[in-house]
This record gives C-alpha cells, structure tokens and sequence, in this order.
C-alpha cells in the first residue's frame, strides 16, 4: 500500500504515513517533503522518489530513501557509487509502482 506525498494532510501527516509501506515523492515535491520525510523514519515507511526530469541533488534525503528513479541524462555509475539509496534505477519507461517491495 502507497501514498503520493500530494495525498498528505498537512495537519495529519504523521497518522497518513502510519497506514501505508510506501510515501512516493515526485522530484517537483522534494523541497517541501523534508517533514514527511523525517516522519517517515520515524514510522519505519519506506520512501520512493522520482526524479525523472529533475537533478539529482545529494542531500540528507538520500538517508530515508529506498528507492530512486533517476533521470536518464543523470551519470548513474557515479551516483551509484556515492550513494546510499537502497535501489537505483535510471530509463523512462520505468513504473515506480511495480518497483515498490
């Protein structure tokens, strides 16, 4: 079971997040999802965030976030490589969906 970060009351995030495994984060809403983000952690929910026609940004965000679509003008190998997302995954036909676990 999943939430977009858009469905998120702002006055019940907490209690949103706590009913669902997954909060997906569109790259558009990363600047205002940094609550959302902590609260995640601390309701163990796992975080997916498409960055599809957005820059990756490295940032504290990477530490509650399991799985990341990047964009495909994005160097892979070396974000990759200097990253502790759980799962990267790059190309536009990807569905976020069917790659939640």
């Amino acid at each position: 079971m999943h939430i977009h970060f858009h469905q998120l009351s702002q006055d019940n995030m907490r209690y949103d997040l706590s009913q669902h495994r997954w909060l997906i984060i569109q790259g558009n809403e990363m600047k205002d999802a940094q609550p959302a983000l902590m609260l995640s952690e601390l309701e163990d929910i796992l975080v997916a965030v498409d960055l599809r026609g957005h820059q990756f940004i490295p940032g504290l965000w990477e530490r509650a976030t399991h799985l990341c679509i990047l964009d495909s003008k994005e160097n892979f190998e070396e974000i990759r490589s200097n990253s502790s997302i759980s799962k990267l995954l790059q190309g536009d036909e990807i569905n976020i969906i069917e790659n939640l676990w």
